[in-house]
């Protein structure tokens, strides 16, 4: 099985990176610094960004992205697509918060190493900018023992903007430090996703402070892969 996955995530590598050359290039900026599982943290204002998180995390991270169940797995085509594309992980939606779910879908390959990918803004951005975060990216790093990695994406909404067409358009990949989840909350994260988006240089200890370490009794979390606005997972 772990062969079968390396295998699998090499071969992803390998297409998006293609892809997106083809969709006008792909520069990466940063070192990616983690051996073991960690939860990537990024910007979304595209349906690339997967395509370009794919290409630029190394395979050996083994990436894994979070898919609402409903819309990707109860169809027997869109289950293989996102299965063998992707790497997805499949998230049962609820009328309540959906972080329970996410929890139990993203622990067993975080316990494997394996790095899990979560948009915290939890829909693609309309304008550009980036939106609030909400804090269950936070949670899951949290209650499973692993790092975030702040990453920034430039460039992906001009090739696919929401409800938009394909424009060939440089991307970027911005890859910044792994941070304790202990050590920051949401409006903290968001700011060294901006920094990094915006070419500066911040540190945990520049950011905001988390006003409190008391766990919310009902996390919000962003699932988002690919997904056309009826098959988006969100939290109340």
């Amino acid at each position: 099985m772990a062969l079968a996955i390396r295998i699998a995530c090499q071969l992803r590598h390998r297409l998006w990176r293609t892809a997106c050359q083809l969709s006008g290039g792909l520069t990466v900026v940063g070192r990616w610094r983690r051996p073991g599982g960690c939860v990537v943290v990024a910007n979304h204002g595209s349906h690339a960004d997967t395509a370009a998180l794919m290409a630029a995390l190394p395979a050996s991270a083994q990436p894994v992205f979070a898919a609402a169940s409903d819309y990707w797995f109860d169809d027997p085509v869109r289950r293989v697509l996102i299965t063998a594309l992707a790497g997805g992980l499949p998230v049962r939606r609820t009328t309540g918060s959906t972080y329970p779910a996410l929890l139990a879908a993203a622990r067993p390959a975080l316990a494997k190493g394996r790095t899990v990918v979560v948009y915290p803004e939890g829909t693609r951005s309309r304008d550009g900018s980036v939106g609030e975060f909400r804090s269950g990216a936070i949670h899951l790093a949290r209650d499973c023992g692993v790092p975030l990695v702040p990453v920034a994406l430039l460039g992906t909404r001009e090739v696919l903007p929401k409800h938009g067409g394909f424009h060939r358009t440089a991307m970027q990949v911005r890859i910044g430090e792994p941070v304790d989840p202990g050590s920051v909350d949401a409006a903290a994260l968001r700011a060294l996703v901006v920094a990094a988006r915006a070419g500066t240089t911040q540190t945990v200890t520049d950011s905001p402070r988390p006003t409190s370490t008391t766990r919310s009794a009902n996390p919000r979390c962003a699932i988002a892969l690919w997904k056309s606005d009826s098959g988006e997972a969100k939290t109340p």
